[in-house]
């Protein structure tokens, strides 16, 4: 992809860039709100990463001129503000995803490579397939080997999400911001009991839970039902 980071602070621009470079990612950095603007709507960018704190004009502002502008850009906030109303405010102005400092660059990496699949697959995918499990988004149906399957709406969801990022690793602190909205934790199960339902439902053999680090979509050669 090719990556906008708006970040004032030198050091974790120049850790950011290297490690999403190191990636496969062209990585493009601008260190004030006003320069990274102009940027952000002059040039073709399949990401801005964007700090709220910034000198010039703040992150919030900016996202908000590009929505204003029509520019949809998908929008990682990366800050230190980590509060939910922080959370809130940012993604009501514009943003799609909310990193908190300090962060692993592994969760920073799996979010921008989920926003970059969802860019690219919103407008053109209808229907998601892992194996032979089908998903069809028009007509909110889920099959497995002909066999069609009763998901409840937040198991449809859920089984989206982890479908549209097939093969790669998900958070639980990603499934709770992007299938419950919860940009906090709620320090329950819910993920949890609806990942063992799911798979009740669809079969044991394509969530997979990759220890300490979250779920995973990987198709199986295993027939459903056996």
């Amino acid at each position: 992809m090719r990556i906008l980071l708006i970040e004032d602070e030198p050091e974790t621009a120049a850790y950011i860039a290297a490690g999403l470079q190191e990636a496969g990612h062209e990585v493009v950095h601008a260190a004030d709100g006003r320069g990274g603007l102009l940027q952000a709507s002059s040039e073709s960018w399949d990401l801005l990463i964007v700090d709220r704190m910034l000198p010039g004009l703040d992150g919030l502002g900016l996202v908000r001129v590009l929505r204003g502008c029509g520019i949809a850009i998908p929008v990682l906030f990366l800050t230190t503000m980590g509060g939910v109303g922080d959370r809130v405010s940012g993604l009501r102005a514009g943003g799609d995803d909310y990193l908190v400092k300090p962060f692993a660059f592994s969760e920073l990496e799996a979010r921008v490579e989920a926003l970059g699949r969802r860019s690219s697959t919103l407008t053109t995918d209808t229907v998601l397939r892992a194996g032979d499990l089908e998903m069809d988004l028009l007509a909110r149906s889920v099959s497995r080997g002909g066999r069609v399957l009763e998901l409840q709406r937040q198991e449809f969801r859920l089984l989206e999400y982890l479908l549209r990022n097939t093969g790669q690793v998900v958070t639980r602190t990603m499934l709770l911001e992007n299938v419950w909205g919860y940009h906090f934790d709620p320090r329950t199960n819910v993920v949890e009991s609806h990942i063992s339902r799911l798979r009740e439902k669809i079969g044991g053999d394509l969530v997979h839970t990759v220890r300490g680090a979250g779920y995973c979509v990987r198709a199986s050669d295993t027939a459903f039902g056996a």
